[in-house]
């Protein structure tokens, strides 16, 4: 098996790959995240037996990694200790942010359901196939997610 060079790779998906997660993590834990992903990607790129689908293998990466990310800040302590706060990125000044707060709140699979739709602009069946699950499991996602986003964000 051919597989490209690991820069050339790199290179097809980062703008994408960093939107995709931003979407799912922030603005500030995405750039970590994309770093993690492509050395997670590295370690293993030698070793791969199928190169068929690459960009979809990158995405289920940085998805991990978003996961381990929405998981480490779901334990970051929120008091005071021995009397030092804990340090906070400044929040961003995004207009929308509000409701990017909401959808990182999401379950995982709808999470990434909605960041592939609104963010990517991705059919139902391209993201069935990103996340490993049927188009109508990837429609009822984005269904779910949007429903539950309604209930949160209409007043």
């Amino acid at each position: 098996m051919h597989l490209p060079p690991f820069e050339t790779l790199i290179e097809a998906h980062a703008h994408e790959l960093h939107r995709f997660l931003v979407g799912l993590v922030g603005p500030f834990e995405a750039e970590d995240c994309l770093q993690e992903t492509y050395m997670s990607a590295l370690r293993t790129y030698r070793g791969l037996r199928h190169g068929g689908n690459l960009r979809a293998w990158l995405y289920t990466i940085a998805q991990r990694k978003a996961t381990d990310a929405v998981r480490r800040t779901a334990r970051r302590p929120t008091r005071d200790l021995a009397g030092v706060e804990p340090v906070s990125p400044p929040a961003p000044e995004l207009a929308d942010d509000g409701i990017w707060m909401t959808v990182r709140a999401l379950p995982a699979k709808q999470r990434v359901a909605i960041v592939h739709r609104f963010v990517l602009d991705l059919a139902y069946a391209e993201i069935g196939a990103r996340m490993g699950i049927s188009e109508e499991a990837a429609r009822q996602n984005v269904s779910a997610a949007l429903r539950r986003l309604r209930r949160e964000v209409t007043p």
